[in-house]
């Protein structure tokens, strides 16, 4: 369990003292508070807080644009309408805190997501943990032939056993120089702020990590996918499965049109009219460059 011991009893504590509230809640979402959900081999995911549930979207929705969302029967049909015309603001209304525990070069993918509340754990004021992110066996892949920021094929044999080897080494030499640095038979050592500097990216670091449900969706739709970073991927995963619980209908719509959805431009919508009206249509008569057609031809080929 990646948790400590005395960080899972601080969390029994809290889950066996329940608060009665006002507040709207979402069954689904406190059955997960505070609960560390395993990502990796010593990360995890947990719900701090939240605000709001999918009636709050209903409710946002509804004061902002008044009579003129009437026509939509029920709050799942006005949140799938929510979704597919874009509209942001009303998903700004709920709001999530995780708390987050990941390989530093993790991290620094993911804080490029700036529309985000972050405080991390500090390594000027405290002394990081030995954790490292070793990749599993089959997670240890050469450099793609095809893609420069992507994956090929999977180090098998020796060479797998090599590379396993220089990182569990490499964190391990780094560490023990980091420690050495730290304390040095009763000497006061080296700052902790310029100590941290030796230590390599896939030490572990935590922060809280607070957001609200448009621009959470805009962090799942990119990292979720198929084409993320596996190590980022497994982490957006998870944080999927607790925001399907937390608002059910959100969640269905977000999946729907932005998940399994796809967009066209003016050139690919009238490539399919064309070609709906039976003509032949060619990457040199669409108008499209290699590139667009070649996606384009991925979905609708």
């Amino acid at each position: 369990m990646p948790l400590s011991p005395e960080a899972q009893a601080e969390i029994d504590a809290a889950r066996a003292t329940p608060q009665p509230t006002l507040r709207a809640v979402s069954p689904g979402m406190e059955a997960h508070l505070y609960t560390a959900q395993p990502v990796l081999d010593h990360g995890f995911v947990r719900v701090i807080d939240y605000m709001g549930d999918d009636s709050a979207i209903v409710q946002a929705a509804r004061v902002s644009y008044g009579a003129g969302t009437k026509h939509v029967s029920n709050d799942e049909g006005l949140i799938r309408y929510l979704m597919r015309h874009w509209h942001s603001t009303p998903f700004e209304m709920c709001e999530v805190k995780f708390h987050v525990k990941l390989p530093v070069f993790v991290a620094r993918q993911w804080i490029r997501h700036r529309t985000a509340n972050v405080n991390e754990y500090s390594a000027r004021y405290s002394i990081l943990d030995r954790e490292f992110y070793i990749p599993a066996p089959d997670h240890l892949a050469a450099q793609s032939t095809v893609n420069n920021q992507g994956r090929g094929a999977v180090l098998e044999g020796e060479e797998a056993a090599r590379v396993l080897e220089i990182l569990k080494s490499d964190a391990g030499r780094a560490y023990d120089s980091y420690e050495a640095m730290l304390s040095q038979d009763g000497q006061q050592g080296l700052a902790r702020e310029l100590a941290r500097m030796n230590l390599p990216a896939n030490i572990y670091t935590q922060w809280y990590w607070k957001v609200d449900l448009h621009n959470l969706f805009h962090f799942l739709r990119l990292r979720a996918d198929a084409h993320a970073q596996y190590e980022i991927r497994v982490y957006a995963e998870t944080m999927c499965r607790l925001v399907a619980d937390w608002v059910p209908a959100a969640y269905a719509a977000f999946e729907d049109y932005r998940m399994g959805g796809v967009n066209l431009s003016a050139k690919g919508v009238e490539v399919v009219r064309r070609r709906l009206a039976g003509e032949e249509v060619t990457q040199e008569t669409s108008g499209m460059s290699k590139g667009e057609w070649r996606e384009f031809e991925g979905v609708w080929g």
